[in-house]
């Protein structure tokens, strides 16, 4: 590495997302990069391969100070903890203090469409109030990129609505712009080597889609005819419980879809394609990609 090149990092990059955007950054020959993860372990494979590695525990202030140190540049990955409200709201704040006073110039943070306080906490609350902290902070730039719902989410439950007829939700007729993880890791890439400034983006695929139309797209795709059922809010939320998913995580989905029915998530943007060059994928050729998954 030279004198010159800016020390970028990664954290949570033993996770999908993360993990990707250290290929990416790989790929395109970028050097300086360090990945992070609570357990770096995870990571071994990529020493090999010229990519620094530290351990950052968001629960263990000193693990961010010391992983920080000297890197100019940081995705910031959102944590996993939803479990206990505010729990989040903290890892990210120490993160964000942490980097600043590693005088780090550039902070990208994935966030996510219509980031708003809620009464109660949740998830679009958490990343409310972390867009705030780092807009508060001294941090010269950051980068807030709200990912739309990832299109992988449609293949949870595509094989169970193509064998029972039957695509259930509670987003009331609204749209959801769907968008492959694989785009948002390139629109993650592209932020943290050349984001300038001070910004909130929207990523999102390429129109907002259904779930007339995703159950539509299922039945041409597996030859088995899928309807779209709206729910109540309630219902579907009851109804993901019965189906055995733990309360919290019933609480998030149904959240998602409130406000997908509120118009939150059919935001569309070209966002994807200014950042990196080519245009996301569209929900039909995910899935079309991805049908043995269902079909």
């Amino acid at each position: 590495m030279s004198a010159s090149s800016p020390r970028l990092l990664v954290t949570g990059a033993g996770g999908q997302l993360g993990r990707r955007v250290v290929e990416l950054l790989l790929e395109a020959g970028v050097p300086g990069l360090v990945a992070a993860s609570r357990d770096p372990s995870k990571l071994a494979d990529l020493t090999t391969r010229g990519v620094e590695t530290r351990r950052v525990d968001f629960d263990d202030p000193a693990s961010l100070a010391e992983a920080f140190a000297g890197v100019e540049r940081l995705l910031l990955i959102s944590t996993d903890s939803m479990g206990e409200p505010g729990h989040r709201i903290g890892q990210h704040r120490a993160a964000i203090a942490a980097a600043e006073a590693a005088k780090v110039k550039h902070v990208v943070y994935t966030s996510a469409p219509g980031a708003r306080p809620q009464v109660g906490g949740g998830v679009i609350d958490d990343h409310f109030w972390t867009e705030q902290a780092l807009a508060a902070s001294a941090i010269p730039g950051w980068t807030i990129l709200r990912h739309n719902i990832y299109a992988e989410v449609l293949l949870m439950g595509a094989s169970q609505a193509v064998t029972s007829g039957a695509l259930y939700s509670a987003t009331a007729g609204a749209g959801r712009a769907y968008v492959s993880r694989e785009d948002c890791a390139r629109a993650d890439t592209a932020a943290l080597v050349k984001g300038e400034g001070r910004q909130i983006l929207d990523v999102s695929g390429p129109a907002a889609v259904t779930q007339d139309e995703v159950a539509a797209l299922l039945s041409q795709l597996s030859g088995k005819s899928v309807k779209h059922q709206d729910l109540p809010l309630a219902a579907y939320r009851e109804g993901l419980v019965a189906a055995g998913l733990p309360p919290f995580y019933a609480d998030i989905l149904a959240s998602f879809d409130h406000a997908a029915s509120e118009g939150q998530q059919a935001i569309v943007t070209d966002v994807v394609e200014t950042l990196t060059g080519k245009p996301p994928v569209s929900v039909a050729a995910f899935l079309e990609a991805n049908r043995a998954a269902f079909s």
